[in-house]
């Protein structure tokens, strides 16, 4: 046990030198010459102001990006000077990762090139390359989104998204653990709360309320046969209400619904689920409470002749404590996940407790240790998260 601590201090000292050598900065703030506190506390996660530009397509409504667009001397080309490219690099020491009792150098863990920005008025892209767990390559979010469609706050969106992005999104929390009830695949399913092919539109109104509706198609982004993607007849509809309820609670509801087919030994055979939960985000400065409830029902998720329904259910509760706002250099997160289904696989009680030192505003230093109650083991990390 003695030698583990001394890795890891060394690990940790080692990574405060190396990561204090990276200056560059990712490319939103460079198009706006700004600092990433603007719209991330800490990075990735999103303050509203991030939230907002997001939702803009990218644009800062207050402040104009000058020379962002090639002077052709054509009004109808819409060219940027500089394609906008970020990069986001991860690294870990980790003690007892999937049970197995023995010490890893997980990194790189995870890294990321990435892009986006506004190609014209009202249009914005956004796409990542993303190599993981050193594995082959492979793109996730891509999309394009147009804005204020025929003069209004409708916004639609095409591509590779996550079903779960207008509740809470993976890839902006701040903690290695995950948002595991949005990953959950009971039985033989295909579809669950990550990754997938479709469309959304989104609408806002200016009393607080937020309409999503996604049309997707159901069997995530894995590849393609003869150019199409969708793997049955069917698309699955997932829809999404929430409402600020004062300065510091917004609470939502989605219903998600969809069919599914396989063909085994040569029958087609089909499995019917729907999905509905509450989110809610409770906010008052230094903290930060967000909550999330899913059930699901599956009336024959292992695609049987003999239909049997199977229930899931989960949720997961996400403590983030800024001592000073946007301006802590200090920050801690708790995150409890609890999942209950009739396929046990899925079973999950596990809380996690994260601390991190922000080195620059798009350096991280971590540590996190997560208890898993249902497996009875914890694990131990300690490494760095950069954006450039």
């Amino acid at each position: 046990m003695k030698k583990l601590l001394s890795l890891l201090v060394l690990t940790l000292i080692i990574t405060v030198f190396l990561a204090s050598e990276i200056l560059a900065i990712p490319s939103f703030a460079r198009k706006y010459n700004m600092t990433c506190k603007t719209c991330h506390s800490p990075f990735p996660a999103l303050k509203p102001y991030g939230e907002e530009f997001a939702g803009y397509g990218f644009v800062l409504k207050d402040q104009d990006a000058p020379r962002y667009f090639v002077d052709t001397g054509d009004p109808e080309l819409s060219l940027i000077r500089d394609l906008p490219l970020a990069f986001r690099l991860d690294g870990y020491v980790t003690y007892n990762q999937s049970n197995l009792e023995k010490s890893d150098f997980n990194a790189p863990l995870l890294f990321k090139i990435l892009s986006g920005g506004a190609l014209t008025k009202d249009v914005a892209y956004y796409v990542y390359y993303i190599l993981e767990n050193g594995e082959s390559g492979k793109i996730e979010d891509a999309w394009f989104m147009f804005n204020n469609l025929f003069g209004s706050n409708l916004d639609l969106t095409i591509g590779q998204f996550q079903v779960s992005d207008p509740l809470f999104k993976r890839e902006l929390r701040l903690t290695r653990d995950d948002y595991y009830i949005y990953k959950v695949k009971p039985g033989l399913s295909n579809t669950d709360l990550t990754y997938d092919r479709g469309i959304m539109l989104a609408y806002g109104f200016d009393s607080g309320t937020d309409l999503t509706l996604q049309v997707v198609n159901g069997n995530g982004i894995g590849e393609g046969v003869s150019d199409v993607f969708d793997d049955d007849k069917y698309k699955n509809f997932f829809g999404r209400i929430s409402q600020d309820a004062g300065e510091h609670l917004r609470i939502g509801a989605m219903a998600y619904s969809g069919k599914e087919e396989k063909i085994i030994s040569d029958i087609a055979r089909t499995n019917q689920f729907w999905i509905v939960g509450g989110d809610a985000t409770i906010s008052f400065d230094p903290l930060e409470l967000n909550l999330q409830y899913i059930e699901r029902s599956d009336d024959n998720a292992l695609f049987t002749e003999n239909k049997t329904d199977a229930k899931t259910r989960g949720a997961f509760g996400e403590l983030i404590y800024r001592p000073e706002g946007d301006a802590s250099k200090w920050y801690g997160v708790a995150i409890f996940n609890w999942i209950e289904s009739d396929f046990r696989e899925s079973n999950l009680k596990q809380l996690g407790v994260h601390l991190g030192y922000v080195l620059r505003r798009n350096i991280r230093l971590v540590t996190e240790y997560s208890h898993n109650f249902t497996d009875k083991f914890g694990k131990m990390s300690v490494g760095f998260v950069s954006a450039f």
